[in-house]
């Protein structure tokens, strides 16, 4: 069976500069892993790269086992691949409607789905992107990337900026999609306390190399050793 995502020796960043390099990472179908690391250490050029956003310098992309490379990003998310960027990047000026409408492919995901997930945007359909607060705008931003019906859904740093009681009904929204068996996720996280509760795989990238593939559970129990893989003591 193809791997519902594989990097292969890949080595990208933006023109001439390498960000990430000789990354080898593959996701089995409604597998779900966590990427950590400290800022700056290439987290957000990796999923950026999934999507065809950067410069690719060597090595392949599959998808269900047919090669991305050279495909432009909107092939990509037509072809399985959703995405939660870092900025969320709703479209202010429309509704929560109307931002969901644009986004809703035929699937499995549909709108009462995302409002049994996120039953806030359900009271919010009428107001404007621009009106909603941080938290709801992220509810959206998932919600509008689950409607796509993707295969792979990659999330970028989601918990971000949002007060300590969104980032804990967050955490019960990733078990929910965890529980998925159609979907398989890479989710991107500075706080480990949520990368650890939401996946029993965890992946830490450091200078741009992936130092760590492995179960989640002996990062949790090993600070000390957790601290070492991240390069914050050396």
């Amino acid at each position: 069976m193809a791997s519902a995502l594989e990097l292969r020796q890949v080595s990208a960043g933006y023109g001439e500069t390498v960000v990430i390099e000789d990354i080898d990472l593959k996701l089995a179908p409604g597998e779900c892993v966590s990427v950590i690391g400290r800022n700056g250490v290439g987290k957000t050029t990796l999923l950026s790269t999934i999507m065809g956003h950067t410069t690719r310098h060597a090595g392949e992309i599959t998808l269900d086992g047919k090669s991305l490379n050279g495909m432009p990003s909107f092939r990509r998310a037509l072809a399985g691949i959703g995405f939660v960027p870092q900025e969320r990047e709703i479209f202010p000026s429309l509704s929560v409607r109307e931002n969901l409408d644009i986004a809703a492919r035929p699937g499995a995901w549909t709108l009462e789905r995302v409002f049994d997930l996120f039953p806030r945007l359900k009271e919010r359909l009428d107001n404007m992107g621009n009106q909603l607060s941080g938290g709801e705008q992220q509810m959206l931003s998932i919600a509008r990337a689950l409607l796509t019906n993707p295969s792979v859904l990659l999330m970028d740093e989601p918990t971000e900026g949002l007060a300590p009681v969104l980032v804990d009904t967050l955490i019960e929204v990733l078990k929910r999609l965890r529980a998925d068996a159609e979907l398989s996720i890479i989710l991107i996280e500075q706080n480990s306390r949520v990368a650890f509760a939401f996946s029993p795989r965890t992946v830490i990238l450091d200078k741009g190399r992936i130092v760590y593939d492995g179960e989640s559970e002996p990062l949790r129990a090993d600070p000390e050793r957790l601290a070492k893989l991240i390069g914050i003591v050396e």
